[in-house]
Formats: structure tokens, C-alpha cells, sequence
């Protein structure tokens, strides 16, 4: 397959996704956009190992990611099975079964698999949850020295300078004690078009982490 019938094979199938309301009512090329901005972020030093999206839904970033990047290997998670769904034709779709996983469960369950915990280079998040539960149910999932990526809201004043590469992200999103108690280090803020947050696991997640499913967001570890 070409790379330009491949990339309309991915316009349609994300039109799919929108359909069935598995992502947002955005342009499309918009959010292409923002997954193609993701794939930076993760990109800015080498992935030596899997990447893990949390919560999939519709496949972004991850369906774009694996399309622009045939050397990365992706597992898509997510716990609808309606996602898993629509997940496992996406692939089909798109010719990438052979490097791309899907996962059906809770992220509060892997995290305490064997073939999954402390696994991954990198750890993606777009839409997952809080910062609070996002953290706890990516630490568990990382490697020592991997790094999770979380996709920021849009600044509150837009006419403000945003923050640039080199700075800590937000701290009241992203709290150093807090992240501290799952291994964690806020390391960047980025912004471009679009904001992340990185963060990484500077140590091993503690083995009581995660709690059990839905604990995360109900006694969040910080605000």
C-alpha cells in the first residue's frame, strides 16, 4: 500500500471512529494533527521498547502514530468493548495487526500483569482521565527511565506565553510529591500547536500500585 492511500485509508477510518462517536467532533485533519504532534513528543529521544496507549477509544494517538512510524509497536488499551471493536477492524484496515496489540481491560488490571507491568518505554495518554489517575494507572506500566506523555489542555489566557521545551509541566496538574509517591517526575512542559506534559519514571512504582479498579479515581492521590 502507498503512503497516500494509506494515509486516506486512515482519514477514513478515523471518519469511521467519529461515526460511532469514538472521538470528538474536531476536523478530522485536526486531529491527525494532534496524534502527528504526540509522535514528536515521543520521538524527541530514542523508544527502545513498546508503547502504550491508555484508553484508545478511537485510536488516537495510536492509530496515527503506528501509520507515520512503522518502527514503533504499540498496544492499544482500552476496557469499552465497543473500542476493542472497532480497534481490531482498524487494524485489519489499515494492515497492522502484525505490529500492533490491543488490549480489552482496565489499565488498573495490567498494571499488576506480569507481561505488562514495568513493560514500556513510553506511556501515551490523550483523553484518559485526571492527572491523579492518569499517573497511577501509567506508572505501573513503565520501565524505569520510560516516560508518559499526557496531552494538555489549552492555556486559559491564550494571549499569555505558553510554556516552552525545558520546563517542568504545570505543578498544579502535575505535583512533585504526588508524582513522586508512584515513582514519577514531572520533567517537561511542551508546546507547539499543542501541549504535553512529560513525565518520568525515575524510580520503581511501588508494588501496592495501582490500587484496585476505579480506587484511582475515586481517592485520587493528589487534587
Amino acid at each position: 500500500m502507498s503512503e497516500s492511500e494509506l494515509r486516506g485509508r486512515l482519514e477514513g477510518v478515523l471518519m469511521e471512529a467519529r461515526k460511532r462517536s469514538l472521538v470528538g467532533g474536531l476536523p478530522i485533519s485536526q486531529q491527525i494533527a494532534h496524534s502527528e504532534a504526540f509522535l514528536r513528543a515521543v520521538l524527541l529521544e530514542p523508544v527502545e521498547g513498546p508503547v502504550l496507549e491508555l484508553g484508545s477509544g478511537g485510536g488516537l494517538p495510536g492509530l496515527v502514530m503506528a501509520v507515520e512510524n512503522p518502527d514503533l509497536r504499540l498496544v492499544l488499551l482500552d476496557s469499552a468493548r465497543r473500542s476493542v471493536l472497532f480497534l481490531t477492524w482498524a487494524l485489519d484496515e489499515l494492515e497492522l495487526t502484525s505490529r500492533v496489540e490491543i488490549v480489552h481491560a482496565r489499565a488498573e488490571q495490567i498494571g499488576r500483569e506480569t507481561p505488562y507491568r514495568e513493560s514500556f518505554a513510553v506511556v501515551v495518554a490523550r483523553s484518559f482521565a485526571p492527572p491523579a489517575v492518569t499517573a497511577e494507572c501509567a506508572a505501573p506500566l513503565l520501565r524505569v527511565g520510560g516516560r508518559l506523555i499526557v496531552s494538555e489542555p489549552p492555556p486559559e489566557d491564550p494571549t499569555r506565553e505558553s510554556p516552552l521545551l525545558g520546563q517542568a509541566p504545570t505543578p498544579d496538574r502535575w505535583p512533585p510529591d504526588g508524582c513522586a509517591e508512584l515513582g514519577l517526575t514531572p520533567e517537561l512542559g511542551l508546546r507547539d500547536v499543542f501541549g504535553f506534559a512529560v513525565l518520568r519514571q525515575t524510580s520503581q512504582c511501588p508494588d501496592r500500585y495501582p490500587r484496585r479498579a476505579g480506587i484511582p479515581a475515586k481517592r485520587p492521590l493528589f487534587p
